[in-house]
């Protein structure tokens, strides 16, 4: 009997390995379900028809399942052919011993589907973004999908499960932007969506190795990372430019070479509102080349900058909902394109407010007049800044400029639209070699206070002779002193001990009281008095030695010795002056040697370039009127010759001078024969002889054109001012 029982068992055994075995493999070929998987399926979507051909009913060994399988059936939605390899039908083994079979899972397996086909089925189905966007943005391409259908007891769709792979896929995203051989895998059940492995690319843009998931639950998440390799140069930068507009220098001169990771993070509610999200980007830029739309001119520098590269830089941004934004980068940079200097940059910002820290090298030439400071390209400087900004308010917290021994430092300077509000200090300690040059503080508080050792004032009057259109110290009104131990003037003249107490309102100075000595009892006093029911300031100045406040100006090059006396009033934009130099030589002045050689006064030339030829006074009146310099009369008067003059010059540079030049004993020939001092006749016999020559000069600075005329009979005006000159003498 046991041997009966062991027997079967081994026959029944073999019989279900071998059906198991047929039915994994082979299958049992029956047209029994056919009706019944069409009418279900048709049940449940009228627009679905379904055309079966042979079916096999076979074993899922994996899955420890029964189903039935058919290949390349005919399935139909809404009059359009749907391109299906395989489907399969799992059967609930008890339904099928009962006879009323249930189906748990249908597996359709699809054929390669290109685009047009898909937006066939897809222009029938429901209206949606995302079919919106195949059919106007995806141009061709090829899908492939395996698609898995959950059923419940009434045959109702419960879940699903997609699986697939994109290839080839051509998206336009703009008139010049499009994404080019893009292929993907993907995973979707109700709830996620998951992309995986997608690579993409685009004139100058390759994406790679990208991760994309969707999970919808009460919210919808979407994650995303993925590398991308940037080259984008003048070929194709004009795809960019429409997404760039906003940002400045972006144009067509420039390139970026940079490889990044990125990561994305996107959270939406039910009706897609954004509520929160995070970007971050990480990576190297390999070179960032742009060209600036107008080259960057500052007084400091020597050469203009056209243009900004970058170079193996390091580079991370993040951008997000919770405020925490900021971009940091750090390698090499330069301003030529072959100088490279280390640079570290960071921005903390959110919206209109930014915290910036900047640590770089400089090589450019360098030139601070006002403290007559210079730096060539073999000398690296090292500067330090930390900005905060917002809206159009600028707070410079510290600048740190450090060339060798020279140190410039300032800090907590506020600047809005372009005005000085506020500071709190400035320190200044530079050298020429080991000479020292400057060391002086200047503190910003209830009043301004600048002290020190020693202050560089050699190009100072360049400084101040700078047009501005636009006033920044407009918002400074404050007490001021000064107390300066030494201070270098032009033409190697040393002023020690200067003080100055006075008053600036709205950037101005409104009153100065102030006294510097020259050595050997030589001074210089400068006073300011405000009249404001007039609104007029009365400026004096007077000092022992012309020549460090006349260094700037070119027509008065040469002049040596003498005092100075000058005064004006200003009102407004306008203002009247008077200048007297009294007892001084002009020494080589290449105007004046010039025009003593083309008027033939040979010896007179001679003497301008040996010793000098002595004034005894100069008197010049003169106007000017937002720029415009008229000089109403230049009278000069010495041993050897004299001068009448008057002229111009305009805002632009443009001089426009003339006037009458005689040797001293021709005059005094020509006083000589009038009858009574003061009455102007000139008899005629004063006309006999050559009394000197007038003048005429005008064109721009360094291309001023002189022209010379003789004369035989002066003006009226000339001899009056010589009679006034003879009163004076006597």
């Amino acid at each position: 009997m046991r041997k009966i029982f062991f027997t079967t068992s081994i026959i029944l055994f073999f019989l279900l390995v071998s059906l198991i075995v047929v039915l994994s493999t082979i299958g049992f070929e029956t047209d029994r379900f056919n009706q019944f998987i069409s009418n279900k399926i048709t049940e449940n979507n009228k627009n679905i028809s379904l055309n079966l051909k042979k079916i096999k009913f076979k074993f899922d060994i994996k899955d420890f399942d029964l189903f039935l399988e058919t290949s390349n059936p005919r399935l139909i939605y809404k009059n359009s052919e749907i391109p299906v390899e395989n489907v399969k039908a799992y059967l609930d083994f008890i339904s099928l011993i009962k006879s009323k079979p249930k189906i748990n899972k249908i597996n359709i397996l699809s054929r390669e589907i290109n685009v047009d086909q898909l937006k066939k089925i897809i222009i029938k189905i429901k209206p949606s973004s995302l079919n919106s966007l195949i059919i106007n943005k995806v141009k061709n391409g090829k899908l492939f999908i395996n698609l898995e259908l959950y059923f419940n007891d009434n045959l109702n769709l419960d879940n699903f499960i997609a699986r697939g792979e994109v290839k080839e896929m051509n998206a336009i995203i703009s008139n010049d932007f499009s994404l080019k051989d893009t292929s993907f895998n993907f995973f979707a059940d109700p709830s996620d969506i998951l992309i995986k492995n997608v690579t993409s690319k685009t004139d100058g843009l390759l994406i790679k190795n990208g991760n994309l998931q969707i999970k919808k639950n009460q919210e919808i998440r979407i994650k995303s990372d993925f590398v991308t390799e940037i080259k984008i140069d003048k070929k194709n930068i004009i795809s960019y430019l429409p997404f760039l507009e906003n940002i400045e220098f972006i144009n067509k001169e420039l390139s970026f070479n940079a490889n990044l990771n990125n990561l994305l993070d996107v959270t939406f509610d039910k009706t897609f509102k954004v509520i929160n999200y995070v970007y971050t980007g990480k990576g190297k830029i390999n070179k960032l080349f742009f060209k600036f739309d107008k080259s960057i001119k500052n007084s400091f520098l020597k050469e203009e900058i056209n243009n900004l590269s970058f170079k193996n830089s390091d580079f991370s941004v993040r951008y997000s909902s919770d405020k925490k934004n900021n971009i940091s980068s750090s390698g090499s940079y330069s301003v030529d394109d072959q100088n490279y200097q280390k640079y570290d940059f960071k921005n903390d910002f959110f919206k209109e407010i930014s915290n910036i820290n900047l640590d770089f090298e400089f090589a450019q030439k360098l030139s601070i007049d006002f403290i007559n400071y210079k730096k060539d390209y073999d000398k690296i400087a090292k500067i330090f800044l930390n900005i905060s900004t917002k809206k159009d308010s600028i707070n410079l917290n510290k600048l740190q400029y450090i060339e060798n021994k020279n140190l410039i430092s300032i800090e907590k300077l506020r600047i809005n639209k372009k005005n000085i509000i506020s500071l709190k200090k400035i320190k200044v300690k530079t050298f020429n070699k080991n000479d020292l040059k400057n060391d002086f503080t200047l503190d910003f508080g209830k009043k301004i206070k600048v002290s020190g050792n020693k202050y560089d004032a050699n190009n100072l009057n360049k400084f101040l002779n700078q047009k501005s259109k636009n006033n920044i110290l407009k918002k400074i009104s404050k007490d001021i002193d000064i107390d300066l131990k030494n201070i270098d003037t032009p033409l190697s003249k040393k002023l020690k001990n200067f003080k100055l107490i006075g008053t600036i309102e709205k950037g101005k100075f409104v009153k100065i009281l102030s006294k510097g000595d020259f050595g050997d009892n030589k001074f210089l006093d400068i006073s300011m008095k405000n009249d404001k029911k007039n609104k007029k300031k009365y400026l004096e100045i007077y000092s022992d030695l012309p020549q460090p406040l006349l260094s700037e100006y070119t027509f008065f090059k040469g002049l040596s010795e003498g005092i100075l006396t000058f005064s004006s009033i200003i009102e407004g934009n306008t203002s009247s002056s008077i200048l007297i130099i009294d007892n001084f030589k002009v020494v080589n002045a290449p105007g004046v040697v010039k025009l003593l050689s083309l008027a033939d006064f040979g010896g007179l030339a001679d003497l301008a370039e040996g010793d000098g030829l002595s004034f005894e006074k100069m008197e010049i009146k003169m106007n000017n009127d937002k720029g415009f310099l008229k000089l109403n009369e230049l009278y000069a008067v010495g041993p050897s010759i004299s001068v009448l003059m008057e002229g111009y010059k305009a805002e632009n540079g443009l001089t426009s001078l003339k006037g009458t030049l005689v040797p001293a004993k021709n005059l005094n020939k020509l006083l000589s024969k009038i009858p009574v001092i003061g009455k102007i006749i000139i008899p005629e016999e004063v006309g006999e002889g050559l009394f000197g020559v007038s003048f005429k000069m005008k064109g721009m600075p360094g291309k001023i054109k002189t022209t010379i005329n003789p004369i035989k009979t002066l003006t009226p005006r000339f001899i009056t001012k010589a009679l006034e000159k003879q009163k004076k003498s006597k």
